[in-house]
């Protein structure tokens, strides 16, 4: 247990520096510090030692040699406890520093700023500071460091109530955070230095250092305890409604990544990921009225999201039907007011550009993380080959592209039937394509509308006739799938003894 006598401070996030600096010099501390955190600190009149002074050394180097200096490192890692240490420290004239206040330079900001060059960024690379914390971290036991800022008030309050001591369970609790810090720090700049070699995704060594943002209650089900790391909610603003749970968390991020791929207004209703009818239109009301006629049993209870500004008569007929959580890009003052209305809705703002997003995905497996690049890969209409007799008509090439967009947001197996601008039908998850396009035409059906004239999309090859010739009972005169199964000539066979076009895209949209 620290008895905190000693500090040294050198920090560039200066967030509630003075104050704390104020509150241990009425404690009767004594501060050291180094460049521009002596600087600010003599500004405001609280005395301090500056590191030079104190170690008999200059700063050299353009400041990049000031703090490694064996005074500095050894009134850090000198054990109270010991008495060889003590009388090492004694013998040398060195004295114990009991606290380490230190942030890291900002490296992450600095390489946030577009166009950064590469020596600026390497120089904000701490050396100095890291061996410190870590080294004071070490020597828990016998010392105190602190890297955040949030952390100041507490420190200062058990330094006050136990006559300027800081217990060792706290001294524990602040090391571990140094510990977080440092992996964090040290990861950004392997994930920079990678990406300067086009590594990013797939580097040798796979890093994941993220920050926890909420204790959400529960997992996927209430005996399993659940958290958020990352920056989601910078991403996904939520402006009313209750906090988020696990669930909700994964279906807003479908529902949003599947809007995302049309450019029209366009509205996506899905249930558990998978999409429960998507539609577009020239309004967001008239696109919301086609998602919703796909499956309107199933959108109960659902997840909204649309690619434009919430209006005020799609939200008049959202309103009309239970949904969890509503997604847009914004909601204007008159709209979010109507929608408050119901306080267990949440209103989620998705401020950012999705289309643009470059981290991969990932999926845990026992011993280990899967990694892999989104399925991004743009649909070029004219990259596409016809593959039967029957080129498709203009307005089958929409429906099968509208098709196609949704089914790469359909768990596998997935049939989509669909017109130019709506879904008529989702079959998804099966284990037999063929129950996927049984299902998605009985849900048609069961909703009032018309398979004929339809077009599907297949995530995968049909492996066999038996799958074309289900979409082809149910009404449908165009298909449109990757290919590449052993039997392709056998299917395209039948699509031509039943005058049926259909297109191969060369590319498996698989959604596990």
């Amino acid at each position: 247990m620290p008895h905190i006598r000693r500090a040294l401070i050198s920090v560039s996030d200066k967030r509630g520096l003075i104050t704390f600096a104020q509150g241990l010099q009425a404690l009767n501390v004594e501060i050291i510090s180094t460049g521009g955190t002596y600087a600010t600190l003599r500004e405001h009149h609280i005395n301090a030692t500056s590191i030079s002074e104190y170690t008999g050394f200059p700063e050299i180097l353009d400041g990049r040699v000031k703090t490694l200096h064996p005074k500095i490192h050894a009134g850090l890692l000198a054990v109270a406890d010991d008495a060889r240490h003590q009388q090492q420290l004694h013998d040398l004239h060195i004295e114990a520093i009991d606290l380490v206040v230190v942030n890291l330079y900002p490296f992450e900001q600095t390489i946030a700023r577009n166009g950064i060059p590469l020596v600026e960024a390497i120089e904000q690379i701490d050396i100095g500071g890291p061996a410190m914390i870590r080294a004071a971290a070490k020597n828990y036991r016998h010392k105190a460091v602190v890297v955040q800022p949030e952390r100041y008030d507490s420190v200062l309050d058990e330094m006050k109530s136990n006559d300027g001591v800081i217990s060792e369970a706290t001294c524990l609790s602040l090391a571990r955070e140094v510990f977080r810090h440092t992996a964090a720090y040290d990861s950004v700049i392997s994930r920079y230095l990678d990406n300067l070699e086009g590594k990013s995704a797939f580097p040798d060594l796979f890093q994941l250092s993220l920050k926890k943002e909420i204790d959400l209650r529960y997992g996927e089900n209430p005996h399993q305890r659940a958290r958020l790391y990352g920056n989601f909610g910078s991403l996904f603003q939520l402006l009313h409604g209750k906090e988020l749970s696990y669930n909700n968390i994964v279906d807003a991020s479908a529902a949003a990544m599947l809007v995302t791929e049309f450019d029209d207004p366009t509205v996506a209703i899905i249930k558990h990921t998978n999409p429960c009818g998507v539609g577009s239109g020239k309004e967001l009301s008239t696109a919301y009225d086609k998602a919703l006629a796909t499956d309107p049993t199933s959108a109960y209870g659902g997840i909204v999201a649309v690619n434009r500004p919430m209006d005020m008569a799609t939200a008049q007929r959202v309103d009309n039907v239970f949904t969890e959580i509503l997604l847009a890009p914004d909601f204007p003052e008159d709209v979010l007011s109507f929608l408050k209305r119901k306080k267990d809705r949440r209103l989620i703002k998705i401020a950012t550009n999705l289309r643009a997003l470059k981290e991969p995905e990932l999926r845990s497996v026992p011993g280990g993380v899967l990694v892999q690049e989104r399925d991004a890969r743009p649909m070029v209409r004219s990259e596409f080959k016809v593959v039967t007799k029957r080129t498709p008509k203009e307005h089958e090439w929409q429906s099968m592209l509208f098709a196609l967009r949704v089914s790469k947001h359909a768990k596998s197996n997935a049939i989509v039937y669909a017109a130019p601008d709506r879904t008529i039908g989702v079959g998804a998850g099966q284990m037999s394509r063929v129950d996927s396009a049984r299902i998605a035409a009985a849900k048609a059906r069961s909703a009032g509308l018309e398979l004929s004239g339809t077009a599907v999309a297949s995530d995968a090859f049909f492996p066999f006739a038996d799958g074309l010739l289900e979409v082809v009972q149910a009404g449908s005169t165009a298909v449109i799938q990757p290919g590449g199964s052993k039997r392709d000539n056998e299917v395209i066979d039948a699509a031509n003894a039943h005058n049926i076009a259909m297109v191969f895209t060369n590319t498996r949209h698989f959604k596990h």
